[in-house]
């Protein structure tokens, strides 16, 4: 309901209806209707259901395209959610650990799997690691919620993770597999006005 509606639209009527509980079991079990939403949220965290990386890096593109294509799915489906908290952070600065919650997850998760890279040589020492890991996150943030929006800008679907770890492996100074810039191109740029 509050990824439909919004908090402010998500009223606890319409959350009680659609989990076929009264209104006052709500208020009693949670005690409001944000600590509700945080409960669900929290939930949904302590599923584990991110993805993730190996401990031991062994195919840095194999590995990473995985995790790639396994993080577009899953802020995809989590991005109705996402929109909304979004878009009420000034009206809900709580909002702001959810939102936040996540990317910081992904964000140490990446800088730890490209540091194991670079112990094993897999990576460029040099690389700034920080850096790095925003880039990635933010072009998958940028995909999963964005592409329905203009879809001509990225890559087709089926390629994405793959393309985004390529150009990705050069940033950090490692290679892939048939390291070779792609056939075909992610869209056509029009020509500047002069």
């Amino acid at each position: 309901m509050y990824a439909k509606h919004g908090f402010r639209g998500a009223t606890t009527r319409l959350i009680a209806t659609e989990a076929g509980v009264n209104e006052v079991t709500l208020f009693r079990t949670f005690g409001s209707k944000g600590a509700l939403l945080e409960a669900v949220l929290e939930q949904q965290h302590e599923q584990g259901n991110a993805p993730s990386l190996p401990v031991d890096p062994v195919d840095p593109f194999v590995e990473l395209t995985a995790f790639v294509a396994a993080s577009l799915e899953r802020v995809r489906l989590m991005r109705p959610l996402l929109v909304h908290t979004m878009g009420e952070l000034d009206q809900r600065p709580e909002a702001a650990e959810f939102a936040c919650r996540g990317r910081h997850d992904v964000h140490d998760t990446i800088t730890t799997y490209i540091r194991r890279l670079q112990a094993r040589g897999l990576a460029a020492a040099d690389t700034d690691v920080d850096v790095a890991a925003v880039m990635l996150t933010a072009l998958v943030m940028s995909d999963a919620m964005a592409r329905h929006f203009v879809p001509d800008v990225y890559p087709p679907l089926d390629e994405a993770a793959e393309r985004y770890v390529r150009s990705f492996l050069r940033v950090l100074g490692a290679t892939a597999p048939d390291d070779a810039p792609p056939a075909r191109a992610a869209f056509s740029p029009t020509p500047s006005s002069q």
